[in-house]
């Protein structure tokens, strides 16, 4: 690939993302932010960018290192990002948790007593 590369490629090729239909429409949908500000998936990245990418439990802060030149194998892929000191220590508290301080699944929209219990588990957390 050339030298600029386009931050969903990127996503895909770094191994964040299964599809690169899924990198984009994780761009585009807010959950990833290019130096702290929503970009829309056709922005170019280089190396020394920081990225905040939103997974399910956890927000993952990286630093590019390297554009990729394929999407190639996983141990590949972990050479073209650095995950920051603070990232790795906030993932490794979560899942320290035990799983039923996780915040629970409901159906449906939660009571007003649900939401109060949600954002008491979620301040601990974080």
């Amino acid at each position: 690939m050339e030298e600029i590369e386009r931050i969903d490629k990127w996503l895909w090729a770094a191994r964040f993302f299964k599809a690169r239909s899924l990198a984009a429409e994780a761009v585009a949908g807010g959950r990833v932010h290019l130096n702290q500000s929503r970009v829309k998936p056709g922005k170019t990245v280089k190396p020394g960018d920081v990225l905040e990418i939103q997974r399910e439990q956890w927000t993952l802060t990286v630093t590019i290192r390297a554009l990729p030149t394929r999407r190639g194998p996983a141990k590949e892929a972990v050479l073209l990002y650095e995950e920051t000191v603070e990232s790795v220590e906030r993932r490794q508290r979560i899942q320290s948790l035990p799983t039923s301080t996780m915040i629970p699944v409901m159906g449906g929209r939660p009571t007003k007593k649900d939401r109060r219990s949600l954002e008491k588990i979620r301040d601990d957390i974080y």
